[in-house]
Protein backbone atom coordinates (compact mmCIF):
# COMPACT_ATOMS: atom_id res chain seq x y z
CA UNK A 1 0.00 0.00 0.00
CA UNK A 2 1.23 3.69 -0.83
CA UNK A 3 2.30 5.12 2.51
CA UNK A 4 2.48 8.58 0.99
CA UNK A 5 0.15 10.96 3.24
CA UNK A 6 -1.70 12.06 0.77
CA UNK A 7 -2.74 8.18 0.23
CA UNK A 8 -4.49 8.66 3.22
CA UNK A 9 -6.65 11.38 2.38
CA UNK A 10 -10.36 9.84 1.63
CA UNK A 11 -12.27 13.10 2.29
CA UNK A 12 -12.57 16.68 2.62
CA UNK A 13 -11.95 16.58 6.72
CA UNK A 14 -8.60 14.45 6.41
CA UNK A 15 -6.67 17.64 4.73
CA UNK A 16 -7.26 19.53 7.97
CA UNK A 17 -7.57 23.60 8.24
CA UNK A 18 -7.43 24.94 4.85
CA UNK A 19 -8.89 28.54 5.24
CA UNK A 20 -6.70 31.43 4.49
CA UNK A 21 -6.56 34.62 6.87
CA UNK A 22 -9.97 35.63 6.03
CA UNK A 23 -11.68 32.30 6.77
CA UNK A 24 -12.27 31.68 3.14
CA UNK A 25 -11.93 27.92 2.33
CA UNK A 26 -9.03 27.01 -0.08
CA UNK A 27 -8.98 23.59 -0.40
CA UNK A 28 -9.36 23.85 -4.53
CA UNK A 29 -6.33 25.97 -4.06
CA UNK A 30 -4.00 22.50 -2.47
CA UNK A 31 -6.65 19.66 -4.14
CA UNK A 32 -5.96 20.92 -7.77
CA UNK A 33 -2.06 21.82 -7.24
CA UNK A 34 0.10 19.07 -7.24
CA UNK A 35 0.79 15.49 -6.00
CA UNK A 36 3.13 12.93 -6.90
CA UNK A 37 1.77 12.57 -10.13
CA UNK A 38 -0.42 15.11 -11.17
CA UNK A 39 -0.18 18.94 -11.91
CA UNK A 40 -1.73 22.10 -12.48
CA UNK A 41 -2.16 23.25 -16.19
CA UNK A 42 -1.98 26.41 -14.27
CA UNK A 43 1.70 25.14 -12.59
CA UNK A 44 2.99 23.99 -16.14
CA UNK A 45 2.68 27.36 -17.53
CA UNK A 46 6.00 29.52 -17.35
CA UNK A 47 7.93 25.72 -16.37
CA UNK A 48 11.51 26.19 -18.20
CA UNK A 49 12.92 23.29 -20.91
CA UNK A 50 16.12 22.17 -21.07
CA UNK A 51 17.47 19.35 -23.86
CA UNK A 52 19.75 16.92 -23.45
CA UNK A 53 22.83 18.73 -22.31
CA UNK A 54 21.25 21.02 -20.07
CA UNK A 55 20.86 24.23 -21.97
CA UNK A 56 17.33 26.03 -21.25
CA UNK A 57 15.73 26.01 -24.14
CA UNK A 58 12.84 28.15 -23.45
CA UNK A 59 9.63 27.73 -21.12
CA UNK A 60 6.10 26.25 -21.31
CA UNK A 61 3.76 28.50 -22.64
CA UNK A 62 0.37 26.77 -23.16
CA UNK A 63 -1.17 23.05 -23.30
CA UNK A 64 -2.94 21.84 -26.18
CA UNK A 65 -5.28 19.42 -25.08
CA UNK A 66 -7.58 17.11 -27.46
CA UNK A 67 -10.69 17.67 -26.58
CA UNK A 68 -11.79 14.38 -28.09
CA UNK A 69 -9.24 12.27 -27.04
CA UNK A 70 -9.22 13.80 -23.39
CA UNK A 71 -5.21 14.00 -23.29
CA UNK A 72 -2.61 16.39 -24.16
CA UNK A 73 -1.89 16.90 -27.21
CA UNK A 74 1.51 19.06 -26.81
CA UNK A 75 2.85 21.83 -24.76
CA UNK A 76 3.41 25.23 -26.98
CA UNK A 77 7.22 26.56 -25.68
CA UNK A 78 8.11 29.93 -26.46
CA UNK A 79 11.69 30.55 -27.70
CA UNK A 80 13.90 33.43 -28.01
CA UNK A 81 12.73 37.02 -28.68
CA UNK A 82 13.25 39.97 -26.33
CA UNK A 83 10.17 41.41 -24.69
CA UNK A 84 8.03 39.39 -26.87
CA UNK A 85 10.10 40.85 -29.95
CA UNK A 86 11.20 38.08 -32.47
CA UNK A 87 10.01 35.35 -29.94
CA UNK A 88 8.77 31.69 -31.49
CA UNK A 89 6.41 29.19 -30.66
CA UNK A 90 7.43 25.93 -31.01
CA UNK A 91 4.78 22.78 -30.33
CA UNK A 92 6.45 20.05 -28.56
CA UNK A 93 4.75 16.36 -28.62
CA UNK A 94 3.42 16.21 -24.84
CA UNK A 95 4.84 12.40 -24.56
CA UNK A 96 8.37 13.65 -25.86
CA UNK A 97 9.08 15.65 -22.33
CA UNK A 98 10.32 14.61 -19.06
CA UNK A 99 10.20 16.16 -15.92
CA UNK A 100 13.55 16.99 -14.14
CA UNK A 101 13.19 17.21 -10.28
CA UNK A 102 16.08 18.48 -10.22
CA UNK A 103 16.05 21.32 -12.53
CA UNK A 104 12.43 21.72 -11.82
CA UNK A 105 11.87 21.61 -15.47
CA UNK A 106 11.22 19.56 -18.41
CA UNK A 107 13.71 17.95 -20.76
CA UNK A 108 13.37 17.04 -24.67
CA UNK A 109 16.40 15.36 -26.43
CA UNK A 110 16.79 18.49 -29.21
CA UNK A 111 19.63 20.24 -29.85
CA UNK A 112 19.51 23.70 -30.51
CA UNK A 113 19.96 23.06 -34.09
CA UNK A 114 16.97 20.24 -33.94
CA UNK A 115 15.04 22.94 -32.50
CA UNK A 116 15.29 26.05 -35.46
CA UNK A 117 14.38 22.81 -37.96
CA UNK A 118 11.17 21.99 -35.57
CA UNK A 119 8.10 23.66 -36.54
CA UNK A 120 7.35 26.76 -34.91
CA UNK A 121 5.65 30.01 -35.04
CA UNK A 122 5.29 33.29 -34.49
CA UNK A 123 2.55 35.21 -32.44
CA UNK A 124 0.85 36.68 -35.24
CA UNK A 125 0.84 33.09 -36.80
CA UNK A 126 -1.28 31.97 -34.49
CA UNK A 127 -4.25 33.65 -36.27
CA UNK A 128 -3.87 32.11 -39.51
CA UNK A 129 -3.13 28.18 -37.99
CA UNK A 130 -4.71 25.66 -40.36
CA UNK A 131 -4.59 22.82 -37.80
CA UNK A 132 -4.99 20.14 -40.29
CA UNK A 133 -1.66 21.13 -42.18
CA UNK A 134 0.35 21.98 -38.79
CA UNK A 135 -0.52 18.64 -37.17
CA UNK A 136 1.09 16.79 -40.08
CA UNK A 137 3.86 18.87 -39.58
CA UNK A 138 4.14 18.00 -36.36
CA UNK A 139 3.85 14.53 -36.60
CA UNK A 140 6.17 14.26 -39.53
CA UNK A 141 9.03 15.97 -38.00
CA UNK A 142 8.62 14.58 -34.63
CA UNK A 143 7.33 10.98 -35.70
CA UNK A 144 4.83 11.01 -33.24
CA UNK A 145 1.33 9.44 -34.05
CA UNK A 146 -1.64 11.26 -34.64
CA UNK A 147 -3.34 13.19 -31.48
Amino acid sequence: MDETPHAKITRKADLGDLTDGAGQDRTFDVVTDENDTLISAAKVIGTPVYNGAGERLGSIDSLMLNKRAGRIAYAVMSFGGVLGIGERYHPLPWARLTFDDDRGGYNIDLSPAELADAPHFTREDLERIDASAHGTALRDYYGTTSW
